[in-house]
């Protein structure tokens, strides 16, 4: 799947000149976490989250500087804070520097993103640069429980086996040569030895996603692995 199959189009959005109390008002009525900001040909200039309204004069959240913390963090940091608790138009607490992605990303690709930038939402913004949607963490979520599952035909006790060491073998944590499986209608058992418990958990979990697999017995020992 890619971005375009689980977007949210139309995005709900405002301008520059969008006061921060506007913003805040649109957040609560829209129940949304962020709003794109967008100029006139609907281009994407930044992006509000609830983050970016945390310290805020109206609320009396703003920072405070200790003595000490003054003398640390500069003036020019002191008067960042100040526009960003202060400020009337969002343009001035927007953040900039925004992650996008096109309409023909591949989920695993913003996932990757999220994680990476540890963000919650990914704009999703066509060739010219105009905002064409919005990814966001829970979108993923739903792509996930609406999935439908996979015509599957359940293979022969041999090609089971075949299956999961093909799959093990394509994995550069897994160590092939101390492991062992056996499988008699369906049910594979796992034998020999295994570094860790997130290696026996990933080796089951291979086995398990393998069609016609019933059921799946882990024997594996956890032990350091000695390759000489």
């Amino acid at each position: 799947m890619k971005a375009r199959d689980i977007m949210v189009s139309p995005v709900v959005t405002v301008g520059p000149h969008a006061s921060v109390k506007q913003v805040a008002r649109t957040l609560l009525e829209r129940r949304i976490s962020a709003v794109p900001v967008v100029d006139p040909d609907n281009k994407l200039l930044g992006i509000v989250s609830e983050g970016d309204l945390m310290h805020r004069a109206e609320s009396g959240t703003e920072r405070s500087y200790s003595w000490w913390l003054r003398l640390l963090t500069g003036d020019a940091e002191q008067a960042t804070d100040y526009v960003r608790s202060h400020s009337v138009k969002v343009q001035d607490i927007m953040t900039q520097d925004v992650a996008t992605a096109s309409p023909e990303t591949p989920l695993s690709d913003i996932a990757m993103l999220l994680e990476e930038r540890q963000i919650k939402r990914v704009p999703i913004v066509n060739r010219e640069g105009q905002l064409v949607g919005i990814v966001s963490r829970s979108n993923l979520v739903q792509a996930i429980a609406s999935a439908k599952p996979k015509l599957e035909i359940s293979l022969p006790d041999a090609a089971i086996r075949k299956s999961l060491f093909d799959e093990l073998k394509k994995q550069p944590w897994a160590h092939t040569l101390t492991v062992n499986a056996t499988v008699q209608n369906g049910v594979v058992d796992l034998w020999g030895f295994a570094p860790s418990l997130a290696e026996r958990t990933a080796i089951r979990v291979a086995a398990e996603a393998i069609p016609g697999v019933q059921a799946v017995n882990d024997h594996l020992l956890e032990t350091p692995v000695f390759i000489y």
